[in-house]
């Protein structure tokens, strides 16, 4: 049973936010509206009943902890399609959680404190709907309705919340010149030359300081780079601001899907050459053979969970322009075995295909080994796992971690054997230059 209250609908749900925040643990996942067109739901939600944080060397298993705290709080409730969260878990997964399950070198710095696993139990949260242009405050039959009209006096009353402004104190530095970098991808391609692998996602991180609210960072990265699986979290400690166009793993109805992006070409002001680079990504066959290798990963992860000869491609190689790239994104379908749970599906799956290379265990070693630092949230995922059921999850590309005045920034590509390595290099800044740049206008004059 749960409770719903209609909300004033707006464009923009950055105002609800604003006046959840201070509640503590709050959490934006952000459709990227109004900007994006592809974006439908907005959730926000804050002062979660329990929280969990785990790293990947817990002697407990973190998915298997994560499961038992769904399990505490599970009620039998119907999915909606017009709402997807009714009360459940929400929070970030880091790429280094697949340490759970495969046994990887420990080469690179881990230099973050951000844990490998934090998420809450959320039994109440805003859903907005900017398909049906509505926004509702949902509610868990566990939350009182004094605490259901607190919150619904706090989201109608104007926001007093002070606003400190953000500004860095540096440019962004980056882990690796060129050079090194092409040392790094030389050595890829040695062991994809030597059979070891078919493709490895390579990344570099760049970093800086900052003073100020996170938040009118997030505010100001959001209206540049609009994106449909974007999220602010705000632990209090640290603060993930993530504009990824790319889902992860979503479950409704007991259906899986996973949309998977592999090959880029920056976009141009000119409409022409816009047009030319779209056409070219759609016709390389280095970016469409890039793409099938992770399709083929990822349809044998899915099967892995999902019920026998249900796993299809309906959409191969499509194209989707966001406001700084043109991306190659395939869509992968299954239909999830009865035997398993979304935290299961989740865990079989976890880190995604197209961040790590093929065949993935192999791909993550290598990437370990070359990678100076460790990739924290990137690479990670971020998403809900609702209490009727449904699941949606991010891959956490064009993500930033803000942590102790520090912020970081990662991005990188996959190598195959035909990759050239000045090309490789200028597509990581061309996946991240509008948000780097975006940030360096805040440094002082």
């Amino acid at each position: 049973m749960i409770t719903q209250r209609s909300l004033p609908y707006l464009t923009s749900s950055e105002p609800y936010f604003e006046k959840v925040r201070e509640l503590g643990q709050a959490v934006f996942l952000d459709s990227g509206r109004p900007k994006c067109p592809w974006g439908r739901f907005d959730i926000i939600a804050a002062a979660p009943v329990e929280s969990l944080e785990l790293d990947a060397n817990n002697p407990d298993n973190a998915f298997d902890q994560l499961e038992a705290l769904y399990q505490r709080y599970a009620i039998d409730l119907d999915e909606n399609p017009d709402l997807p969260f009714q009360g459940g878990i929400i929070g970030h997964f880091a790429y280094d959680l697949g340490r759970c399950a495969e046994t990887l070198p420990t080469c690179a710095e881990d230099f973050a404190k951000l844990p490998d696993m934090r998420v809450g139990m959320y039994l109440w949260a805003v859903v907005v709907d900017h398909h049906k242009q509505t926004a509702v405050l949902v509610a868990d039959s566990r939350v009182s309705v004094d605490q259901i009209d607190a919150l619904e006096s706090r989201l109608l009353k104007e926001s007093n919340a002070k606003k400190q402004p953000f500004s860095l104190r540096a440019p962004f530095k980056a882990n690796m010149d060129e050079a090194g970098y092409r040392v790094k991808l030389n050595k890829v391609d040695e062991y994809i030359h030597a059979g070891d692998c078919y493709q490895v996602n390579f990344a570099q991180r760049w970093n800086s300081e900052y003073q100020g609210d996170s938040w009118q960072a997030y505010k100001q990265l959001r209206s540049a780079a609009p994106t449909p699986y974007s999220a602010f979290i705000d632990s209090g400690k640290d603060q993930i601001l993530s504009l990824s166009p790319e889902q992860f793993l979503e479950t409704l109805n007991g259906q899986v899907t996973t949309k998977p992006i592999k090959g880029t070409r920056p976009r141009s002001q000119d409409t022409d050459t816009d047009n030319q680079l779209k056409q070219e990504l759609a016709e390389s066959l280095k970016d469409r053979a890039e793409n099938l290798m992770i399709v083929d990963l990822l349809r044998n992860d899915l099967s892995k969970v999902c019920e026998h000869n249900s796993v299809k491609v309906p959409k191969l190689f499509n194209i989707e322009s966001y406001a700084n790239v043109h991306h190659k994104v395939s869509t992968v379908t299954g239909k999830l075995s009865d035997k398993y749970t979304p935290i299961a599906l989740l865990k079989h799956c976890f880190p995604g295909g197209s961040i790590t290379g093929a065949p993935k265990i192999r791909a993550m070693e290598i990437i370990e080994e070359l990678e100076p630092h460790r990739r924290s949230i990137y690479c990670g995922s971020i998403g809900y796992i609702s209490l009727c059921g449904r699941m949606d999850t991010s891959i956490t590309i064009r993500t930033l971690l803000c942590e102790d005045n520090h912020i970081y920034c990662w991005a990188g590509g996959g190598i195959v054997a035909d990759s050239v390595s000045s090309m490789e290099y200028k597509e990581t800044f061309d996946k991240v230059n509008n948000l780097l740049h975006c940030l360096e206008a805040t440094i002082p004059k």
